[in-house]
């Protein structure tokens, strides 16, 4: 079953984290100097956050793949909804080493297709 991932670039990381762990009513599962990261079962997200982004708000969408299978699916579907998508293989991101697709939907927002 895949999990919707949803990272949003803020401002202040510690007020940050004390709102959404209010709301999801759950501590992050990962919690860096610059990030934190809830991986939530209702609703089944993965919600992260960081300081690293350009501007403060919504950084990317995603979708995050159970196995390798279901990543190469999501690829083949991309490709089909003529776009351009670009692979990385073996990224080293948000402290975790994935597979991805990146690509931007028609209003220029970026997604992301990975599995970790």
């Amino acid at each position: 079953m895949k999990r919707l991932h949803v990272h949003v670039a803020v401002h202040d990381l510690q007020q940050s984290i004390r709102f959404y762990s209010a709301l999801f009513a759950a501590e992050p599962v990962v919690k860096k100097d610059d990030y934190a990261k809830w991986m939530l079962d209702d609703p089944r997200v993965n919600f992260a956050i960081s300081t690293g982004g350009g501007k403060a708000g919504l950084d990317h969408l995603g979708i995050q793949a159970q196995n390798g299978t279901e990543l190469e699916e999501l690829g083949v579907r991309l490709a089909q909804a003529d776009v351009a998508v670009t692979a990385q293989k073996g990224a080293s991101c948000c402290y975790a080493k994935s597979d991805k697709y990146w690509t931007l939907d028609p209003q220029g927002l970026a997604w992301e297709s990975f599995h970790t």
